[in-house]
């Protein structure tokens, strides 16, 4: 079962710490152990709300959750002086640990082992150029929308070699 999830798109603004100011905005896709279609409607559910208490507690700031039934896509917002192993570190673990306690069906599935693969992807996003494209691709992940508008970026943002 593949659950194509969007919530409200809060998009980033710029963290205002004593020394610095930021806007550090990373992609990040987690991968569940196996590939294995394990992320249902009440996964996702437990999902969002354990990244909302990631939110509160850490300096994780959740732009989109997508979630693919075998792998998520989280672009997230943070600080400087969390490096992106630690982001998704942070992320994994707290998940994993609720879903497994919420979810025991889930961990039958996965033969009880762990809820993630041990990789992850994650890129940086830029706020004036690639944010927007990123969010765009979770909202649309899989649909033919999806395509045609990753098309039309790629048209809109080639340059000649005498512009």
């Amino acid at each position: 079962m593949v659950v194509k999830k969007r919530y409200d798109v809060k998009m980033s603004e710029y963290i205002h710490k004593s020394h610095n100011v930021s806007v550090l905005l990373y992609h990040i896709v987690c991968p569940a152990k196996y590939r294995r279609v394990v992320i249902n409607e009440d996964v996702d559910k437990t999902m969002k709300e354990v990244c909302e208490r990631i939110s509160e507690r850490y300096e994780i700031k959740f732009l989109e959750i997508g979630t693919e039934g075998d792998h998520v896509h989280f672009p997230v917002q943070s600080v400087p002086s969390y490096s992106p192993t630690k982001i998704v570190t942070t992320i994994k673990s707290i998940i994993a640990k609720k879903i497994f306690e919420k979810h025991p069906e889930v961990k039958k599935q996965l033969w009880g082992g762990e809820f993630w693969a041990e990789g992850h992807f994650v890129s940086t996003v830029s706020k004036h150029g690639n944010e927007y494209v990123i969010t765009d691709y979770v909202k649309f992940q899989g649909t033919e929308e999806h395509y045609k508008r990753l098309q039309k970026i790629r048209n809109d943002d080639q340059r000649t070699l005498f512009d």
